[in-house]
């Protein structure tokens, strides 16, 4: 038994040079090799190599006016006098956006709230599964309602937020349907 264990150590001692790797400063110079030898570099892309594309023109005045729903039509004014809200303003014109980038803004301003609030209920909810595994896990009765209240709490929280959530969704949905009723291109509010 102690041939073999010395038979294989003494074989691993003799193959051990040939076994150990590269010295760093071997590697270096290989790569120095490789690189004299590249006849030419790839093809470096920059702003000023890359073709710009014109910029979509505005939609015309007519089709930037929105569309105001029947609920929200205000009563119709006396003969002659002109139709404007309070503000001076025609009927809805400082609610609409005009350009792509006020549409865009508004779109990702309201994805960006439902986001958040989404984010918020996931919180609240491992909040909830924490304080539920806290509350089967105690045998004092005074702690245990402590963790019960802060459970209702953070259960009612979670209600209200999943309010917020679809009335988030509600106005998301409406924005776009604001948007196609406008004549407003899709990808402006994607």
């Amino acid at each position: 038994m102690h041939k073999a264990i010395l038979t294989v150590v003494g074989f691993m001692l003799l193959c051990a040079p040939a076994a150990q790797g590269q010295s760093l400063a071997d590697v270096a110079r290989q790569e120095a090799e490789r690189r004299k030898a590249i006849a030419r570099p790839g093809k470096v892309y920059t702003n000023d190599s890359l073709r710009t594309e014109p910029r979509p023109s505005a939609p015309p005045p007519a089709a930037a006016a929105p569309a105001v729903p029947p609920a929200e039509t205000p009563a119709a004014p006396a003969a002659g006098a002109p139709a404007t809200t309070p503000g001076g303003a025609a009927p809805g014109a400082a609610a609409t956006p005009a350009t792509e980038a006020d549409w865009r803004k508004k779109v990702a301003a309201a994805r960006d709230s439902l986001a958040r609030l989404q984010t918020f209920s996931e919180a609240l909810q491992s909040r909830i599964n924490a304080l539920t595994a806290d509350f089967v896990n105690r045998d004092d009765p005074a702690q245990r309602n402590v963790v019960a209240a802060d459970r209702e709490k953070s259960l009612a929280e979670l209600e209200r937020v999943k309010q917020e959530i679809a009335q988030q969704q509600k106005a998301l949905t409406a924005l776009q349907d604001e948007a196609r009723r406008t004549g407003v291109p899709a990808g402006w509010v994607r």
